[in-house]
């Protein structure tokens, strides 16, 4: 971990008493809050109710959706955070080159006119170049003839990266790797599996009719699918098209994959 600076620990010290939280939840959180720079955080922790989500100035998404006093926590934290970030040292400076460090891109790259993060990943942006870090691991790409105008992580927070050229919108990992490992193929999710053939006639076949709660739902492919999967149930109960009963039961189903 990232070693804080005194002020830093201070900041720690403060929050974990008034929040009621343990100081490597706050530090979990202030990291989380630091590699969305300031503005957005995607985290899990334990003790803020998992998985969830923090957007500055707009939606607080936690495990446990229906808690609005979690929801109200995490977003002030998040706010103390982020200024507490803007205002003081929190992190002592690393070595350049390194993960921790605001330059993690190979030094000879020099300078990159464009750079940002989005959850566990991060870019920069060179003349010829695109400088990818995930997870520590750095990945130099050849930007071929593209101006690069933009990055952009996929919808669902998988690790696959777009970009935007004067040719459109093009995967990166279409780009030849100059140094690296490169990133993880994206997971397939999009695609029909075939059911096994049944050599066995049916017996005395019966119509069925799928209830509301029933009815076939695709698998969510992360917990934020699944939170979103999960407020759509509920306006659908708040709407009367499911019963108490039927929300919760299918609820706890998807609660029980995180």
């Amino acid at each position: 971990m990232q070693q804080l600076t005194p002020a830093g620990q201070n900041i720690v010290n403060d929050l974990s008493f008034r929040y009621g939280l343990s100081q490597d939840a706050v530090v979990h959180m202030m990291i989380a809050v630091n590699n969305g720079a300031g503005s957005m955080a995607q985290f899990y922790c334990p003790e803020l109710g998992g998985g969830g989500q923090w957007m500055r100035g707009g939606m607080t998404m936690v495990g446990d959706m229906f808690n609005h006093g979690l929801k109200a926590t995490v977003d002030n934290l998040c706010n103390e955070l982020s200024n507490a970030l803007a205002n003081n040292q929190i992190f002592a400076p690393a070595p350049v080159g390194s993960r921790h460090s605001s330059q993690w891109w190979p030094g000879d790259l020099g300078s990159p006119f464009s750079s940002g993060a989005q959850n566990n990943i991060r870019y920069a942006v060179f003349p010829n170049r695109l400088a990818v870090e995930l997870n520590g691991q750095v990945t130099v790409y050849d930007t071929l003839n593209h101006s690069i105008g933009g990055v952009s992580q996929q919808q669902g927070g998988d690790t696959s990266l777009n970009f935007s050229s004067q040719f459109g919108t093009v995967s990166v990992g279409s780009l030849p790797i100059v140094s690296g490992a490169g990133l993880p193929p994206a997971a397939q999710t999009h695609f029909a599996v075939p059911s096994p053939i049944n050599t066995q006639p049916p017996q005395n076949p019966e119509p069925y009719a799928a209830s509301p709660a029933q009815s076939a739902t695709p698998l969510p492919s992360s917990t934020d699918d699944m939170i979103v999967l999960i407020e759509k149930l509920a306006r659908l109960r708040d709407a009367g098209a499911l019963t108490d009963d039927e929300f919760n039961a299918k609820k706890g189903e998807l609660l029980s994959r995180i």
